[in-house]
Formats: C-alpha cells, sequence, structure tokens
C-alpha cells in the first residue's frame, strides 16, 4: 500500500525537523521550526519518522502545505522542491521543454543555456540535496547501537534498525551522485565528522568515487529485491543508482564502466520483481502505486502533500486550464513549459497530434505520444517575433494524468494537487541503460542490447506480449547509439534524465540543437547554435562562498 510510508512522510512533514541539521553544514540555513534531537528519538516512531523525513526530503518543499513554513530560509518555497527544482534543470535547458513562466528566477537564462552563479532557478536543487545529506547524516548519528541502547530502544529496534540505516545511506549515497552530475563537485559532509566543522571540498572524482564504493557497500544491507514496504528501497534501488553512476563514468571521470554499469542493470532485469508496467500509461496515473515497474517511488497524495513541488508541480507546470479534464487537475496547470518540436519529432507523424475523440491516444502505435494540440503552433516561435510567454506557442505534454487506470478522477471535478507519485527509478531504464551499455562495448553485444529495445518498443506500441498493436520492433541495422538517445527521449520525457543524457552522448553544447539554444530571445533568433562547454555544468551557488572559504567554483563560471 501506498499510505503506510505516506503517513509517516505526513507526520514527518508536521512534527520532525532537527536541531543539529542547522549546523550541520554551512550552507543556506534550514528552517528554525524544529524539535530538539532528544524528544525525536524518544520513541522508535520517532525513528521512523525520521526515516520518512529523509525520503520526503526529496519530494516535499516544506513543514505545512501548500507552501508554507519552508524547509529552506530565504528561497521560493514552491520552486524549492527537489524534483521540481531538477526538472528546470535536467530538462528546461533541453530539447524537449521551453520554460517561460519564472523569468525572475532565471528560466530565461536555462532556456538560452546562458545561465551563471547569480541564476537562481539553479540553487535549488543544490540545497535541498545538501540539506537531504543533513537529515541523513542526523538519523545515522543518532541510530547508532550506543545512541539505541542510552533510549532504551535497542531491543525494540535492533532488527530493523540495520535496514534504516542501510536505505538512510543510500539516499545520501543518491544525493551525492546527483551533485557530481549536476554540479561536479561539491562540499562533502558525513555522520562521522564534528557537527559545525565547515566542510571540505572534495573534487568530481572523489564524489563520483564515494558514491560508488558507499553503494557497493551497502547494497546487501538493503532488504532482499520486492521485499520492503512500498516506497522504501531495496537492493535492487541500488543496482539501479550503480548501473546510472557507472554508464555516466567516461563522462564525468574519464572511466569505460560499462561493463559495470551492464551487469548491475542486467540483475534487474533479471530479477524480475519490478517487471514492466502492461501499459506505458499507468506509470503515469494517480494510482501508480499498483505499478509494479517504478522501483524507487516518492508518494504523493491529493490532500497529505499539498505543495508546488513534485508531481503536483509537474502536472500544472505542464498544463493550461483548457487541459483540466484531461489531467484531473482543478483549474488546470501553470501553463510554463511548453513541447519543443524537436521531441514531437522523435515520433511518427500520425502519432503526433491530439484527437478529442481518442483522448487516451489508444489508437495511436506509439503509446508515449502523449501531446495535447488543440489550438496550438508547434513551434515555440512566430516568424520575426521575440521569445514570447505563450503557452499556445508549442505542444503540450499529457504524459501525466490525475486519473486512474480506469480513467477516472480521483475525485469529482478533480483536485487541486495530485497523487502521482513520482517514479524515481524503474525498469524500463535498466533495459534502456543495458542495450546501451552493450552497444558500447559490454559483454551483452548487440542481439541483447536489440531484445532489449525491442522490449520496450513492443510495450509502447502494445505489440508483442504487451497487445495486438502495430509492431513497434526494429531491425539490428537501425540499432545505433543515437536511436537509443532518441528511444531515451521517447520513453523518458519529462522525467529528469534529459540533460545527462545529452551530456553521455556528446549532444548537449555542440553538434545538436534545437529551438532557442544559444540564442538571446530576440526577433527571429530561434534557431539554436553551439554553446560553450561549461555549461555542461552548473556553478555552485554564489551566496555559499560566503561562509565556505574552502570552495572553488566550477570552471570558467569564477
Amino acid at each position: 500500500m501506498k499510505t503506510k510510508l505516506l503517513q509517516y512522510i505526513t507526520a514527518a512533514v508536521l512534527l520532525i525537523h532537527l536541531s543539529s541539521c542547522v549546523d550541520d553544514l554551512d550552507s543556506k540555513p534550514l528552517n528554525e521550526s524544529i524539535l530538539t534531537s532528544d524528544k525525536v528519538y524518544d520513541t522508535a516512531e520517532g525513528y521512523r519518522g525520521v526515516l520518512a523525513k529523509c525520503y520526503g526530503a526529496l519530494i516535499l518543499n516544506g513543514q505545512s502545505g501548500p507552501d508554507k513554513d519552508g524547509d529552506l530560509q530565504g528561497v521560493d518555497v514552491g520552486y524549492s522542491g527537489y524534483t521540481r527544482a531538477m526538472f528546470y534543470q535536467q530538462e528546461c535547458t533541453t530539447d524537449e521543454l521551453a520554460l517561460h513562466a519564472g523569468s525572475s528566477q532565471g528560466s530565461r537564462d536555462n532556456l538560452f543555456l546562458k545561465w551563471n552563479q547569480a541564476t537562481p532557478i539553479n540553487n535549488y536543487t543544490y540545497y535541498r540535496l545538501y540539506m537531504t545529506i543533513s537529515y541523513c547524516n542526523e538519523f545515522l548519528r543518532e541510530s547508532t547501537d550506543s545512541k539505541l541502547k542510552d533510549r532504551k530502544l535497542y531491543e525494540e529496534l535492533k532488527n530493523i534498525i540495520p535496514y534504516y540505516r542501510a536505505e538512510t545511506r543510500f539516499i545520501r549515497a543518491y544525493c551525492y551522485s546527483m551533485i557530481c552530475d549536476i554540479y561536479g563537485s561539491g562540499p562533502f559532509v558525513d555522520e562521522t565528522m564534528p557537527i559545525g566543522i565547515i566542510p571540505k571540498q572534495k573534487t568530481r572524482g572523489e564524489i563520483y568515487d564515494y558514491v560508488i564504493s558507499e553503494t557497493e557497500a551497502l547494497k546487501n544491507e538493503l532488504k532482499a529485491p520486492g521485499e520492503n514496504e512500498y516506497a522504501r528501497v531495496d537492493q535492487v534501488a541500488a543496482w539501479f543508482l550503480l548501473s546510472r553512476v557507472y554508464l555516466n563514468a567516461q563522462t564525468w571521470v574519464g572511466k569505460n564502466e560499462f561493463e559495470k554499469a551492464y551487469q548491475n542493470a542486467k540483475k534487474i532485469i533479471d530479477s524480475g520483481k519490478y517487471p514492466l508496467a502492461p501499459d506505458y500509461r499507468y506509470i503515469f496515473l494517480a494510482d501508480n502505486n499498483t505499478c509494479k515497474e517504478i522501483i524507487w517511488p516518492l508518494p504523493q497524495d491529493s490532500q497529505n502533500t499539498i505543495n508546488s513541488a513534485g508531481t503536483s508541480a509537474l502536472i500544472k507546470i505542464l498544463s493550461d486550464g483548457q487541459m483540466a479534464p484531461l489531467t484531473g487537475i482543478t483549474g488546470g496547470g501553470f501553463g510554463s513549459a511548453r513541447v519543443k518540436p524537436q521531441l514531437v519529432d522523435k515520433f511518427d507523424l500520425s502519432d503526433q497530434t491530439f484527437n478529442a475523440s481518442d483522448p487516451w491516444g489508444d489508437t495511436k502505435k506509439d503509446k508515449r505520444a502523449q501531446f495535447f494540440s488543440t489550438g496550438r503552433n508547434k513551434d515555440t516561435w512566430l516568424p520575426g517575433k521575440a521569445f514570447a510567454n505563450d503557452f499556445k506557442l508549442g505542444y503540450s505534454s499529457l504524459k501525466w494524468r490525475n486519473k486512474t487506470k480506469d480513467r477516472k478522477d480521483i475525485a469529482a471535478g478533480g483536485t487541486i494537487y495530485c497523487a502521482i507519485d513520482y517514479p524515481m527509478f524503474r525498469t524500463a531504464d535498466a533495459y534502456l541503460m543495458a542495450a546501451e551499455a552493450a552497444l558500447r562495448g559490454a559483454s551483452g553485444g548487440r542481439a541483447q542490447a536489440l531484445a532489449y529495445i525491442n522490449e520496450i518498443r513492443d510495450r509502447a506500441y502494445m505489440s508483442g506480449a504487451y497487445g495486438s498493436g502495430v509492431s513497434g520492433k526494429i531491425a539490428d541495422s537501425q540499432l545505433t547509439l543515437q536511436f537509443i538517445l532518441d528511444e531515451r527521449a521517447r520513453e523518458f520525457h519529462t522525467e529528469s534524465v534529459r540533460r545527462t543524457d545529452l551530456i553521455r552522448f556528446d549532444k548537449f553544447t555542440k553538434g545538436y540543437n534545437w529551438d532557442w539554444k544559444g540564442s538571446d530571445g530576440a526577433a527571429g533568433n530561434y534557431i539554436g547554435k553551439d554553446v560553450e562547454d561549461k555549461y555542461k555544468l552548473f556553478p555552485i551557488p554564489q551566496d555559499e562562498f560566503t561562509v565556505n572559504p574552502f570552495l572553488t567554483q566550477n570552471p570558467d563560471f569564477k
């Protein structure tokens, strides 16, 4: 059930903010609405609540909703949610989406790939990741055997606390992996360091090595595949993280680790514990807690996790009032990010437009082509005009719907906030990571890579084992790295992996361009162009240099 951990996350939001976390990292100050550690850790339920807070920090944005009492002081509460902040960096800098709202936050900088260290919208991911690391460090300090014995909780918790600790270490390793990806380097702090210490900066290579060694060390301490409760990670999540980090090793640190990426992805597939959903569309619905494909979900609820982060933000950013009957969101959305034609054109022409008589795209060949085109212009520009804040310049995404598999609203007339659990890791990515690694030289070979790709495409087309649709299979002659990159766009658009993918394929800054890339937004300047390689990273927030003298800014952002 989705509700069990969700109840603890909700309780953690209301009750837990840990005093020593404020001093754990000299960074953006945390909210001071706190309880003391002694009181929080008085009971076994308190420990479970802090664990839930470690998970919840990646999907929530404050102590109470909607968008009140934010976790981080001095920042926009709505923008500061992790999945929303990551979306702005991983999707709205790419060939997939044109974000026009939030210009005061720096959205235009991301659209044009011209950000700098003062661009606010790119700071929130950094703060949120380090805040989550702080929560994890706090939990690990307070859950040692000696602390449990002092509090007379050891006997009650001795059989479950090792799993709690392994999960907390996993969340922390994930956070550092994203620091490595997005910012390259950053300060490093763990539970062994004195509270209040000013942390030293680690290089990208050092952070990479830590993520790998820590995840390899903890993977067997997590529960066996499929044995944990819903929304808590198990060994499969560790395999996934390892596969993703190894796949990017050559880009990040110059190491060829494609064999390790392949082997870890293959373990996920072979375990059979998280099989592909029978219908691609099921993954992005309000009852996706019943979808076995999602390896690590972050729970959302339309009444208890109400804020402008998570999937509520995602579905609203991608839709407007006209789409409300289709999305199940009362009053519609923000209407602030439209789809670029470079994404639309990765699908067959016959699948690109919306048909009011087939609102779920049942008659489309590729069910992943979920676009709303009614009253929209396919291009994000008009001839001779400057960039405009016009949501109808560009198709809209209908991938995320606050509805159930039987295509009903979760409440009459829809809800203001959605109940779609956010899929952090899912099995389809293991198939495509394994296929890519095999094509880059891992032991699987072309035949296995082709089989994995065609499994994903059979599901997308609902053909083969998934239905009687037109076959989506490709031939060996079509299997190239470029095809895999395009297939990843078709499969994962709006899921906040696109920037990482484009960089890994060396297509982010040069050699492949899209609307408004490298532009100044002036009339007629919509044609994309190459930009400097420094934009493969985001700068460390400038505010950090006022509190940490040990930091060095990323090259070319000094």
